[in-house]
């Protein structure tokens, strides 16, 4: 509450900053907004270089020092370091479904892909120029920290508290924390386009909003890092249930850019479930490297003559929100685990976390006709609405006690 009252009580001098004539006309480009955002010094020339002076931003902006210099030491270079490690043959496009804005972690477990494609059910939202925001520039800096602090304490995106999240003010949707994410990984944004999918699964600009009503909505950002090189950032916002993602066209485009590398943390079990398995068929038929905890692709699914399974971390099964999503195959595999020193999903803490790398084996690197689970049962499953009663088995541990009353919620 301090830090809020410190960030709205110097709203008016934040905009007093800004007040110049000549400047108001100006319009800030998406790499210093992005650095405004994200508590960094924009260009010396920027028209928002000037509200960097007040204390309110200067407030956000010693946060978010704080916070993202103690992610990265404790954990993104942590994982870095494990990827760089572990996953020696990557592919230039990544795919990362379920993942909201996203782009810390996609960008940490896959800092060499050149495109990456990101798809969840949060808005895209815009980023106005923030100097023309009178009376609301301080709040919607106090809005990205609520926003960003569930990820940025246990690496995940709570869904029901991003829907009202990302609405609160005039800065809002997926957007914003996309920029947050570029700036604070050090990556400069060159060009922003709002954009649609049309019924071939093509990538068309969308600036005046002229898209058909059903079609899928995202952005495309071209940034570059530390090398120089044009990389591609693609947000969809989109609904991944079977139904959905089959009228998406979604499929159509991350078609054109397989074989990719996967990344699902923290998914709500969806993909156990028979409302998802379009995505999760494709994904197991176009992904050559797949990196997630348990709540993704079920252990079954993988058939163990075309992926090699290797298991990081320990397994203690889903935390007491998701019941009845216990794997026996998954506690056998990581009987043998090697151990990781981050941690990742809804069990975050190091000791307690689970992280499988399936890499597909180069002789079946191709599409695969089918992904009917390897255990060869049948794929009739319940729907996500149907909630499984089967007790786990009694070798199963009992889930350590945190805090996750607020975190009752489904993501469809």
């Amino acid at each position: 509450m301090l830090q809020r009252r410190t960030i709205i009580a110097a709203a008016a001098g934040l905009l007093l900053a800004a007040a110049a004539p000549a400047r108001a006309a100006d319009t800030a480009t998406a790499n210093d907004t992005a650095l405004f955002l994200a508590g960094m010094p924009p260009a010396a020339d920027s028209p928002l270089a000037p509200l960097t002076k007040d204390r309110a931003w200067q407030q956000h902006a010693h946060t978010f020092d704080g916070t993202f210099g103690r992610l990265d030491q404790g954990q993104l270079a942590r994982i870095r370091a494990w990827s760089s490690a572990n996953l020696t043959s990557p592919h230039p496009t990544m795919f990362y479904m379920f993942s909201g804005p996203d782009f810390l972690y996609a960008n940490a477990f896959y800092p060499n892909a050149t495109t990456y494609v990101l798809a969840a059910l949060e808005p895209v939202g815009t980023v106005p120029d923030l100097t023309t925001l009178r009376g609301s520039v301080a709040s919607s800096l106090y809005q990205l920290h609520v926003s960003l602090s569930s990820i940025l304490s246990y690496s995940f995106f709570i869904t029901h508290r991003m829907k009202s999240d990302l609405r609160a003010t005039r800065v809002n949707g997926a957007l914003p924390i996309l920029y947050v994410f570029l700036a604070r990984s050090g990556k400069t944004i060159r060009e922003v386009t709002m954009v649609h999918l049309d019924d071939a699964g093509a990538v068309q600009p969308d600036a005046d909003g002229n898209a058909r009503g059903n079609a899928t909505r995202g952005v495309k950002i071209v940034f570059a890092g530390s090398d120089g090189e044009a990389r591609t950032l693609y947000y969809f916002s989109t609904n991944l249930a079977n139904d959905g993602v089959k009228s998406s066209k979604l499929l159509k485009f991350l078609e054109t850019l397989a074989p990719g590398d996967g990344l699902v943390k923290s998914a709500s079990y969806l993909l156990h479930s028979g409302g998802f398995t379009t995505i999760r068929d494709f994904l197991l038929a176009n992904s050559a490297i797949m990196v997630q905890d348990d709540s993704g692709i079920p252990l079954r699914y993988y058939d163990h003559k075309k992926w090699d399974l290797q298991p990081f971390g320990h397994y203690h099964g889903p935390i007491g929100v998701f019941p009845g999503r216990y794997q026996s195959e998954y506690a056998a595999l990581f009987r043998k685990s090697r151990p990781i020193d981050f941690g990742i999903g809804y069990r975050w803490r190091p000791g307690d976390t689970n992280l499988l790398l399936a890499v597909k084996m180069a002789a079946t690197a191709g599409p695969e006709a089918s992904a009917r689970p390897a255990t060869g049962e049948p794929t009739t499953e319940a729907t996500p609405t149907e909630p499984e009663h089967t007790p786990p088995p009694a070798r199963q541990r009992r889930a350590p006690r945190y805090q996750f009353d607020w975190f009752r919620f489904r993501r469809y």
